[in-house]
């Protein structure tokens, strides 16, 4: 397992949902399953667990099986996809297994996936890429490092923000191009293809274990599912309250890590709006960071501050 030695300041307020009656699924793909209405509508896919310590989704996904959720149009596919670290996964040392070799949310490009790189996230990768082929659109489920407010991630194009409008949930939508460290699954093939009409979002639903993360996946996993046409309207009465305006911003710059250590300048914890253009945000080595422009806001500020790997997202408000 590859070592991550991130100290754990949360408390583990949920319990993660054994997967083992899930383990054959229904589409020669272990731990995946699709079910089909038979009557016209888009392919929708819901996955879970991208990184092991991310219980929230196979939260909401375990509840959809138990429940029976059918389509009533198109097909619906439920993958819970980083079996190997979610089984790993462990309270008592909570951020060790996010993966296993690497981190299965970068690997997504063509050539990686069928070049002679080997690890245990890549075989599984390879082994779920088939149902990945016909899907017209995709909600990954994730959660974040920090306390902070959850957010979609809609990508580089306008179609995903718009679904992410549709969904409703939660209250702050990002447009960003992703990481240098690798591709997403979110960006796969069609789904970041400027002509196609596939779209996917992830969802950071909040704090890894904290339990408003699991409501809020839920939440989201129904309201997607709705807003696809995929499941009926019904299906939102659990959720009472209506969702609030949501603000949306776009990735200007990911902040990706050059020297052997990068250090904050404070104590970030995302969602934070930098009012001052100049601000320094931290040291890359001895180069200060600072940010390029006035109202910038902070996304996701990483504990995994290794070169190669993204520090912090830069986004800027939407006209």
């Amino acid at each position: 397992m590859a070592e991550i030695n991130i100290p754990n300041e949360y408390s583990v307020e949920l319990s993660p949902p054994d997967l083992s009656p899930y383990r054959h699924g229904n589409t020669g793909i272990p731990y995946v399953w699709r079910f089909d209405s038979r009557k016209p509508g888009p392919n929708v896919m819901i996955s879970a667990i991208v990184h092991g310590n991310e219980p929230c989704g196979a939260i909401a996904l375990d509840e959809l099986l138990q429940r029976d959720t059918r389509p009533v149009a198109g097909s619906m596919t439920l993958a819970f996809m980083n079996i190997a670290a979610y089984e790993a996964f462990d309270p008592a040392d909570a951020n060790a297994t996010r993966w296993i070799d690497e981190d299965f949310n970068r690997v997504w490009d063509v050539e990686v996936l069928e070049g002679d790189r080997d690890s245990v996230e890549l075989r599984r990768a390879r082994e779920v890429r088939p149902a990945l082929a016909d899907i017209d659109f995709l909600l990954d489920i994730h959660s974040m490092q920090h306390l902070a407010p959850p957010l979609m991630m809609s990508g580089r194009h306008a179609r995903a923000k718009d679904l992410a409008v549709a969904v409703g949930v939660p209250e702050r939508v990002v447009g960003d191009a992703g990481h240098a460290a690798g591709r997403r699954m979110r960006d796969y093939g069609s789904f970041d293809d400027p002509s196609a009409s596939a779209t996917a979002l992830l969802i950071e639903c909040g704090q890894h274990w904290q339990a408003a993360a699991g409501d809020l996946a839920r939440e989201s996993t129904a309201r997607f599912l709705v807003a696809g046409g995929v499941i009926s309207e019904e299906n939102l009465e659990t959720f009472s309250e209506a969702p609030s305006p949501q603000s949306s911003f776009t990735v200007i710059e990911a902040i990706t890590i050059r020297a052997e250590e990068f250090v904050f300048a404070e104590p970030f914890f995302g969602g934070e709006v930098i009012a001052k253009k100049g601000t320094l945000l931290g040291y890359d080595g001895d180069e200060p960071v600072v940010t390029p422009e006035d109202d910038l806001m902070l996304v996701m500020p990483s504990k995994r501050l290794w070169r190669g790997q993204t520090a912090v997202r830069l986004a800027r408000r939407d006209s």
